[in-house]
């Protein structure tokens, strides 16, 4: 049998080298016909989308101003926007070019699911804080009573409302409590009602003591003359006749009216010899026959 000629052996690598490459030339070409213009279209549909949604976020973020929405607030629900959009974007375009979106889709679902199971506690914190910023019952400033804590909101974050109570301490509440609990805010309205219950003794005069504790209260500016101050026997104790008193001023002046009140009846009926009479008892001794 003949070999075959050093010239051939050398020349068939040479030849299948350029089928080869040829090949790869016409599969790519192949390719980008099929392709290219959806990659041409899926890249404009990205750059025309992002426009759009940046020009969205920015004319939301503008109606959210002029409404006088929370700043916290409207800057997250800015950002949340933003990345919800572009995230439907791009399953969008990938979708274009061909790549499959099913199993992602369902793989980023089980992705949240997992991740809102895990963050069960952090995400209820979460959705109280877009309530409290979206309907606002109090704001920073505010002295409030929530969860069995009082004092006066210092910051409001999207997870927790920061308290500072009167002595300097510093109360963080979760606002997923907060959000779904009962909420008492004094400083709501401009105005709040004092009231006092002041105790006399039976054997003074309760015309007398009626007189004094009107004088006080209209002789005080902090104290509305309407509606006028409210001065009635309102209980019959065990040692003493008691007044209730109702006066209204502003929201502002609630703490001084109430201590100020306080030491100027006191003042006063010990300077008109009018009793404040202390719980006492009397015990009778009975000697035995």
């Amino acid at each position: 049998m003949e070999a075959i000629p050093a010239e051939i052996t050398a020349a068939i690598p040479e030849e299948l080298s350029v089928d080869r490459m040829q090949g790869y030339v016409d599969t790519a070409v192949e390719m980008a016909m099929q392709y290219g213009p959806k990659l041409i279209l899926a890249i404009l549909v990205l750059i025309i989308g992002l426009w759009i949604i940046k020009r969205v976020t920015n004319v939301m973020a503008k109606g959210m101003e002029v409404s006088n929405t929370d700043a916290t607030l409207a800057r997250f629900l800015r950002n949340l926007a933003s990345i919800v959009l572009k995230a439907l974007l791009f399953i969008s375009v990938a979708s274009m070019v061909g790549i499959e979106t099913t199993s992602f889709i369902a793989v980023l679902g089980a992705a949240g699911l997992a991740v809102g199971l895990a963050l069960q506690g952090s995400l209820a914190n979460f959705a109280g804080g877009v309530l409290v910023l979206m309907f606002r019952p109090y704001k920073v400033g505010d002295f409030v009573d929530a969860q069995g804590v009082a004092g006066t909101v210092d910051a409001i974050q999207i997870f927790n409302t920061i308290l500072k109570t009167p002595d300097n301490k510093v109360i963080i509440v979760p606002n997923g409590a907060i959000s779904n609990g009962i909420i008492t805010n004094f400083s709501a309205e401009e105005t709040r009602r004092v009231d006092f219950v002041f105790g006399i003794g039976y054997d003074d005069d309760i015309e007398k003591a009626r007189g004094l504790l009107l004088d006080i209260f209209s002789q005080d500016e902090r104290v509305f003359s309407d509606p006028e101050p409210f001065v009635k026997v309102g209980n019959l104790n065990d040692s003493s006749v008691d007044f209730t008193c109702r006066v209204w001023a502003n929201a502002a002046d609630y703490w001084g009216v109430h201590f100020d009140t306080i030491e100027k009846v006191k003042a006063t009926f010990d300077a008109e010899n009018v009793s404040i009479p202390y719980p006492q008892t009397d015990v009778h001794l009975h000697q035995a026959s």
